[in-house]
């Protein structure tokens, strides 16, 4: 490895360590006067608004689109105007990655500056380039439908406002759903349709006032969204942590294209999983950094890291779901407990096998119903079944 790829992908490699601060500044805000932050929230609402108002969605994607398929010709061995994309993402996409830059506690322009400029001055291979600016832009556009929806929380009662943002939300995600298609296609799964019906609830919780189904409309597109990514990280056998052990083998150039998919990827769900699962999510990242040579990737381990990590996951949730029942936030927490273990149901029935991933399916299910109705006493049932499962699957995830 050149010094120069060394510096360079350490470079990227620090935009992620200022990501896991964002819990710190979670936790900083929350100490703010409750007077002081709602003033700053409005600020940012307003803020925001004023600036997504200069770019549309559409032109946004379009500037996107525009801006890979200069990129692409790296792929065809082909010269690429790095001036060109330089100029579209300063210019078009730029404003929007450093704003969720600020809301995320993140650094993603950092690392895709330093990605056009390597490639401009020849110190990266312009393929790497292309897979980093590809991924770490569709990373933006899904904290963007994320920030969409915080509007939409925001802006409840608004049906005029919140129907803008629900329109905004559907716009960005159009970037992302080539890639959902593509892991439906190599999983045989349906995601795809599983998105597209959580945005459709969202759609009637507006037309209905029906807050809760907005919530768990919400909570379906994103985690499918990170199951998407998932898929492509460290899935087997089609993740790109496998697709670059494999590839060391015999082609290094190769290996390294697809380690750097791999790592851009990742950063889609990095935050989160380091959030809540830091030891898992840190050997992840170790493993998929660009300092680290493809021939030394376990993807069998990375494999095993996420399934821990999402196991701890879907127990805090539905811890948190236990402490808020009868709340919102515990028919919340019990769906986002259920869609993690959704995420990573094919690891589970290697693990566990088919019948015991079919008890834990069940179990989840039924707890959800139960939390939906109130009903504590049914509830009860199930919680013990999905804590046990759920340990049991963690500690075999070794």
């Amino acid at each position: 490895m050149s010094l120069k790829w060394t510096i360079l992908s350490a470079a990227l490699a620090s935009a992620l360590i200022i990501s896991g601060c964002s819990k710190e500044t979670a936790s900083t805000n929350e100490e703010k006067p409750a007077a002081e932050e709602k003033a700053g929230k409005e600020e940012q609402v307003k803020s925001d608004t004023e600036e997504q108002g200069e770019t549309e969605p559409e032109a946004l994607v379009a500037s996107y689109k525009e801006a890979v398929a200069e990129l692409d010709k790296a792929k065809e061995d082909k010269e690429v105007d790095f001036a060109k994309v330089e100029e579209i993402y300063i210019s078009d996409l730029q404003p929007l990655v450093k704003k969720r830059d600020e809301e995320f506690g993140e650094q993603v322009d950092q690392t895709l500056t330093a990605a056009l400029a390597a490639g401009k001055n020849e110190e990266m291979n312009p393929v790497v380039v292309r897979q980093l600016f590809d991924k770490l832009m569709q990373k933006e556009f899904f904290q963007t439908v994320r920030h969409e929806f915080a509007e939409i929380d925001e802006n409840w009662g608004n049906k005029e406002e919140v129907t803008e943002e629900y329109e905004e939300a559907m716009a960005f995600y159009s970037v992302l759903q080539g890639t959902v298609e593509k892991r439906d296609a190599a999983y045989e799964s349906n995601m795809q349709d599983v998105i597209s019906g959580g945005f459709s609830e969202i759609q009637s919780a507006i037309e209905n006032d029906d807050k809760l189904a907005f919530s768990l409309g919400k909570q379906v597109v994103d985690k499918t969204l990170m199951k998407t990514f998932y898929y492509a990280v460290g899935a087997v056998p089609n993740g790109y942590a496998t697709k670059a052990s494999e590839s060391a083998k015999t082609d290094e150039t190769e290996a390294m294209i697809q380690q750097s998919e791999g790592w851009a990827f990742y950063q889609s769900v990095y935050p989160y999983l380091q959030k809540n699962a830091p030891e898992e999510a840190d050997y992840i990242l170790g493993q998929l950094d660009l300092q680290t040579e493809a021939k030394n990737i376990d993807a069998y381990k990375i494999n095993r890291a996420f399934v821990r990590g999402f196991g701890k996951i879907a127990l805090h949730e539905y811890e948190e779901s236990k402490e808020a029942f009868g709340e919102e936030k515990g028919t919340v927490t019990a769906i986002e407990g259920a869609l993690f273990i959704n995420m990573i149901e094919n690891d589970i029935k290697e693990i566990l096998g088919e019948e015991e991933t079919a008890k834990l399916n069940e179990s989840a299910q039924a707890y959800l119903e139960a939390a939906k109705a109130g009903n504590k006493e049914e509830a009860d049932k199930y919680m013990p079944l999905l804590e046990e499962s759920l340990n049991n699957l963690i500690q075999k995830a070794q």
